[in-house]
């Protein structure tokens, strides 16, 4: 797919009315394929919420925030994901973080035409919350007349369509959301790049009825505000945060019309090489769809005067470069050799751009803001800024705003952009808390209380929160050998201890293992209080604990899911840890091997040793010699046979 970037037509859908994504699929290492993805339909106005009608929604108080990391690298995989949780129990998926999309949608089992991709399809059936989305005038419905359905096409001939559902899903454990009801799409065909791609499908965080993003704030759980931030060249990752966050004091604003197109637009004005603008009107970045921004896009495309204008303004501040072809010679990049390797010293080789906003604000960006690397040449770069072809659309693409936290504040419609390490962003984040939310009341027989912030379980990987959660879970990055967590009861009368017999029953029914797997630790009792380990193992049949259950058991402790009667009094959850099996020592690990090994040797070497005994009492005694002048007994003289040589005599 060249360069030229053909937009396609923008009609009204005659399939459910849902705004389509404006993305690009990814699909190589290099840059050779650069397809961009983009909408064929637009929300119809009778599924357009109101911009305002969902700012009433919020609740009083600030709204909790979705914490997720990102994964993978913009110009390796040509995407960023995230991970989302979908069902009960929870069932994982790796999703392309798409701000052009309004549907969040993952292959289901049933999937007639679908990839193999990075993790399980989604299977309906195995989850308990799943409910289908029924059919309704309010949506397409499928050949039964019984469930509504969803269909996406893209400009480059790849679709993704199945049905709509429900279900919970769960941002991870470093979110202080609590798994949410939501409506997704449910793959049962996709072709052409969806189909081939690694990652499971997308995450829509575009305007729609469908968004993640409304859908959440629809419900009153997130404030309406986003934020993305892209990891640096070579470096990737990064973070997403679903809802509002304090804006840094020197974060860049500008502002997005809701109204101007269904994707998030900014209002460029100029462009500035090393500090000189471009000559060029303001209006060029003002056609058709405006300044787009699309998380799901790799790279960015001007309208023609706007990008052979940037180009030369770089080559004349490049001087000292050599200029050499690019990596797919099916493809006219302007590429750069002779910068050297190291990312931090670009800015001495080429120039700043800043991008200047209409309220007079700039963007810096650094030189990876705008290149990318060779793939082929050592130390060269090329710009990842191209031409959009006819279009006088603007569209900025990923590579624009990496190492740059990007609010998307849809409540103020603006949106801000500050410069920072998106891959050390973590670690910075108690600056961006909104005030603290006022504390979750659980209205059940047990008093629940949420772990203390302080307890941090030791000798866990680097994977794994303080909490005892892991970030994420890879099959075979790292597996559950041992859950432990203490539970402090609180009984009214303090001369009853707890029956744990029955206690144990009810556990394992709570957090839906075997009986067999839960198992008490220690115990301890004073007046009316007990404190209790637990311990949670791996079924007979396993050596470890499988990830989806793992999760699950997890979710359900840190959430207080675990009811118990009244009898037993409440119970505080105090400390939970996860441990990876043990790991046995070489020669547990070889006990059998060896034990055979010696065995064995033994037979083998009394085999070897009855054989030379045997051989030993066997062997035929030869004639002796006595020393000269040894003392023998005298022999008989024989009588001579006749002999030849007597006779001659």
């Amino acid at each position: 797919m060249a360069h030229l970037l053909a937009y396609a037509l923008l009609v009204y859908s005659s399939l459910i009315g849902l705004s389509s994504a404006l993305h690009l699929v990814p699909h190589s290492s290099d840059h050779s394929l650069r397809p961009m993805i983009l909408p064929l339909y637009l929300s119809s106005p009778n599924l357009s919420h109101s911009h305002h009608n969902r700012r009433r929604n919020l609740q009083n108080s600030a709204p909790p925030s979705a914490r997720m990391r990102l994964y993978d690298d913009l110009l390796s995989n040509g995407y960023y994901t995230t991970r989302l949780w979908i069902g009960t129990p929870p069932q994982q998926f790796a999703l392309i973080v798409d701000t052009g999309s309004t549907v969040t949608y993952v292959p289901c089992s049933d999937c007639e035409h679908c990839g193999l991709h990075q993790d399980p399809r989604f299977q309906p059936e195995l989850s308990s919350t799943y409910k289908p989305i029924k059919c309704s005038v309010s949506c397409n419905c499928d050949s039964a007349e019984r469930q509504c359905t969803y269909e996406r096409r893209y400009a480059e001939m790849s679709s993704s369509s199945g049905v709509l559902g429900e279900d919970i899903i769960s941002f991870g454990n470093e979110s202080e959301l609590v798994p949410q009801h939501a409506v997704f799409g449910c793959e049962n065909r996709e072709t052409g790049d969806l189909f081939t791609q690694r990652a499971d499908g997308i995450i829509g965080l575009g305007r729609g009825r469908l968004s993640v993003m409304d859908q959440l704030v629809d419900k009153g759980v997130i404030s309406d505000s986003f934020s993305l931030c892209y990891g640096g060249m070579g470096v990737g990752g990064g973070a997403m945060i679903l809802g509002g966050i304090s804006s840094p004091p020197d974060m860049v604003f500008t502002h997005s019309d809701p109204f101007r197109s269904p994707y998030y637009n900014i209002e460029l004005k100029a462009i500035h090489v090393a500090g000189k603008p471009l000559k060029l009107s303001p209006r060029i970045f003002d056609g058709k769809h405006g300044t787009v921004l699309d998380s799901g896009t790799t790279y960015a495309y001007l309208p023609k005067e706007a990008f052979l204008a940037f180009k030369n303004a770089v080559m004349k501040k490049t001087g000292s470069l050599k200029q050499i072809h690019g990596p797919d010679p099916n493809f006219n990049d302007f590429c750069f050799s002779g910068a050297g390797r190291d990312v931090s010293q670009l800015s001495k080789a080429f120039p700043q751009v800043d991008m200047v906003f209409n309220n007079g604000q700039k963007l810096s960006l650094s030189p990876e803001n705008y290149l990318f690397r060779h793939t082929k040449a050592r130390g060269a770069y090329c710009l990842g800024i191209f031409q959009n072809g006819d279009d006088p659309t603007t569209l900025l693409g990923g590579i624009i705003v990496r190492n740059t936290l990007v609010t998307y504040d849809r409540e103020n419609d603006k949106i801000g952009f500050w410069k920072t390490n998106c891959s050390e962003l973590w670690k910075t984040l108690h600056y961006l808390d909104p005030p603290a939310p006022p504390p979750l009341a659980f209205h059940s027989h047990n008093t629940n209380v949420g772990i203390p912030p302080t307890v941090a379980p030791v000798g866990l990987p680097p994977n794994i929160a303080p909490d005892g959660l892991p970030h994420t879970f890879f099959p075979g990055e790292f597996q559950i050998g041992l859950i432990t967590f203490d539970m402090k009861l609180s009984i009214n009368n303090s001369y009853m201890k707890p029956n744990f017999t029955e206690l144990t029953e009810f556990i394992a029914h709570a957090l839906d293992v075997k009986v067999s797997q839960v198992h008490l630790l220690n115990f301890t009792h004073k007046e009316n209080v007990s404190l209790i380990k637990w311990a949670i193992l791996p079924d007979e049949s396993a050596d470890y604990i499988s990830n989806t259950t793992a999760m699950s058991i997890i979710q359900r402790l840190r959430e207080h899911r675990m009811q118990l009667p009244e009898k037993f009094g409440s119970y505080q959850l105090v400390e939970l840890n996860v441990k990876p099996p043990v790991k046995p020592t070489w020669w547990q690990q070889n006990y059998w091997e060896v034990a055979v090994g010696v065995l064995v040797t033994l037979v083998v070497g009394l085999l070897i040793s009855g054989a030379w005994l045997i051989w030993r009492e066997r062997k035929p005694e030869h004639g002796t010699y006595e020393p000269v002048g040894a003392i023998v007994p005298e022999q008989e003289l024989q009588p001579l046979q006749n002999s030849p040589a007597l006779n001659d005599l």
